[in-house]
């Protein structure tokens, strides 16, 4: 099953009196287990398009559905709840709050996808486990290393058991070693929790853990697509 589907994917951006076409017909999909790299030259397209995989940006034409339902592009609360509900992220700064400790910040994306009660203290705890960072749990980001604070944001995207993971260059604020300590992190987790990986990147070690790589330019996929 695709967890990930997009058919035509078209973006078109207005700048002043100009029309910008930033996406060109993109059509891609991940499926449960599969890690997809996604690369690309600064302004290729690749961040555009993650952003409307993500339901976080609009498309000017196409079909994207998550975990087999289509999304209507037009209705807010359906895109809000489709994030929430079946979408992870994890992002090249982290993106932790500063006055909230491990802990907290995982168990915080669970209060905002509804759960308010015990149980979300214990799947936040369970999360920075799996991540390696059990003896970490009461820490402040201030007190963590890069590659620590990337293992919160991952806990975090896996919180609540989305079945999709976006990830945009989440190696890229790390040393090589630790990058490629995340990146095998990243597939041992989709592949044994059955979850689709999609992650945006310049780093070609993304290609030593990628199921598949697509490669996109001016706004159009030239390999991987499907």
């Amino acid at each position: 099953m695709n967890v990930l589907e997009t058919e035509n994917i078209t973006k078109t951006f207005q700048e002043g009196s100009e029309s910008v076409e930033v996406l060109k017909g993109i059509s891609l999909s991940v499926a449960r287990g599969e890690v997809v790299a996604l690369e690309g030259r600064s302004g290729s397209g690749k961040t555009t398009f993650l952003s409307i995989a993500g339901c976080i940006l609009t498309p000017s034409g196409g079909r994207l559905a998550i975990a087999g339902q289509a999304m209507d592009m037009g209705n807010a609360r359906e895109l809000a709840s489709a994030r929430r509900r079946s979408i992870g992220f994890v992002f090249q700064q982290f993106n932790l709050f500063p006055a909230l400790t491990a802990r907290e910040n995982v168990e915080f994306a669970l209060n905002m996808k509804g759960r308010k009660d015990a149980s979300a203290r214990r799947e936040a705890e369970a999360m920075l486990d799996r991540v390696g960072l059990a003896d970490r749990r009461e820490f402040l980001p201030r007190d963590l290393s890069g590659g620590q604070k990337q293992r919160v944001a991952i806990a975090r995207a896996l919180a609540g058991g989305p079945p999709l993971i976006l990830a945009d260059e989440p190696t890229a604020n790390l040393d090589s070693h630790v990058g490629e300590q995340i990146l095998g992190l990243f597939r041992e987790l989709a592949k044994r929790d059955n979850r689709g990986l999609m992650i945006v990147t310049h780093d070609a070690k993304v290609r030593a853990i990628a199921d598949r790589v697509a490669h996109i330019e001016d706004g159009r996929i030239l390999t991987g697509d499907g």
